[in-house]
This record gives C-alpha cells, sequence and structure tokens, in this order.
C-alpha cells in the first residue's frame, strides 16, 4: 500500500458490503468507499494498473447490466465531457466526439434494483460536495444523483481566498490549489495528490479527473448504515 491507503486504511472497519465502481479511473472514489469498509470492484474501458483494488477492464454498461446486481451499492462516474464546459462555445464541434454514457448508464442501473450513485455533468444535483467540507485546499465541486437511499451533506463551507495562479491577466497567491491544466500557478502533480489525497498514481489527467476520496468515504459511510442487512430488518 501507499502511504495515503495505509492512513485510509488505519480506521477502516469491513462492513461486508460490496461496492461497484464503474468508469474508476485511478480509484479516487473507490478508495473512499473502501475506507468507508466496503469491498471494492472496479470497473473501465481502458487499463487501469493504478487502480489499488480488485478491478475488471470491461465495457461499464455491459458489466452493470450483467452483473450489478451482485453488488450492495453501485457507484458511477459516467464520462462528461459530452455535457462540460469544456465542450461548449466554440469547442462544440468537439461534444459528439464524446459518448454521452449517462441516460443508457443510469437505465442500466435502474434495471439492477439495487441503490446507486451517479457523479458526473448532467447528473440531478441530490447531493453537491466541495473539498471545504473536508478541510481540503480545493475547490472541486462535485454533484452526486442516489437512488435506494437518502444521504445527507455538511455545511457548505464559504470560500475564502483565491485559487493561486493566473486569472484574467493577475497573478494572485491562494490557499487553494487548481488540480486542472498545467502552468500559470497551477497545481504540480505533487501538490495535486496531496490535496487530492490520492499518491497511487502520478498520471496527471487521472489525478485532474480524481473525485477525492474523503468525498466518497463521507457518501460510503451513510450508505453503509442504511443499507446493512440489519437496517432493513
Amino acid at each position: 500500500m501507499t502511504a495515503l491507503l495505509d492512513r485510509l486504511a488505519a480506521d477502516r472497519v469491513p462492513n461486508g458490503l460490496r461496492l461497484l465502481d464503474l468508469c474508476c479511473c485511478s480509484g479516487g472514489a473507490g478508495a473512499g468507499y473502501w475506507a468507508a469498509g466496503w469491498d471494492v470492484v472496479g470497473v473501465d474501458l481502458v487499463p487501469r494498473p493504478r487502480y489499488p483494488f480488485e478491478s475488471v477492464q470491461a465495457d461499464a454498461v455491459a458489466y452493470v447490466t450483467e452483473h450489478g446486481h451482485e453488488f450492495d451499492l453501485i457507484h458511477a462516474s459516467w464520462p462528461c465531457q459530452h455535457r462540460a464546459a469544456i465542450t461548449a462555445g466554440t469547442n462544440r464541434h468537439l461534444r459528439d466526439t464524446y459518448p454521452d454514457l449517462l441516460p443508457a448508464g443510469r437505465a442500466a442501473m435502474l434495471g439492477t434494483g439495487q441503490p446507486w450513485v451517479i457523479e458526473t455533468t448532467g447528473c440531478r444535483r441530490d447531493v453537491e460536495l466541495c473539498g471545504t467540507m473536508f478541510g481540503l485546499p480545493l475547490l472541486r465541486h462535485r454533484r452526486f444523483e442516489v437512488h435506494g437511499w437518502l444521504p445527507m451533506a455538511p455545511p457548505h463551507t464559504p470560500h475564502r481566498g483565491y485559487v493561486r495562479g493566473w486569472r484574467h491577466g493577475v497573478y494572485r497567491e491562494g490557499e487553494y490549489v487548481a488540480v486542472y491544466g498545467k502552468g500559470g500557478g497551477k497545481a504540480t502533480v505533487p501538490e495535486m495528490q496531496q490535496a487530492l489525497g490520492i499518491d497511487w498514481t502520478d498520471v496527471h489527467e487521472e489525478l485532474t479527473e480524481a473525485i477525492p476520496p474523503a468525498y466518497t468515504r463521507f457518501l460510503g459511510e451513510q450508505a453503509a448504515v442504511q443499507l446493512a442487512p440489519e437496517a432493513a430488518a
């Protein structure tokens, strides 16, 4: 294990529940659920050798259709580029080069009959989390759509100060770091790792897309309480 995974493992209490982590990338989301006690299996279309848990290379929609019923909770971070701001405006011509898996993915997850979580641009905002809620030095807002259980969110701490770097021709120091892009004062890979709480990958692309494990640990702890067999008794 890496240093940060060891830290997550220090007070981990296995809960006997299984989590399917679709479109798992490097495992930011999966690590949070794992720290909350879940046994995690990741699925991604491309090889993810740095993913720290059991993983399968497969089409996520096909896999959840066939195997989703075998898990107690399903998490999916469906690719967001089709709906993201980066493919709007002058880049709109690029939109159709990215698949829009949200409708098909949501339908496949519903078909399993199991509770689930979706995190992607365009999903319903049942819960929105930000790094400030967990004492992280980053403003990474992520929305989560849930089905079959009901999480709560902590208060959204007001943003104070600046994100370090250049903006509109002005450079500012700040307590937050930009964990996207390169240059212009944006976070280096080691800074991104520290801010996100992820040290098992040093791939820039994987870090820029990662969910901080603190987010899904928070969700996973609540889900375990609600979805454990004794909770339904």
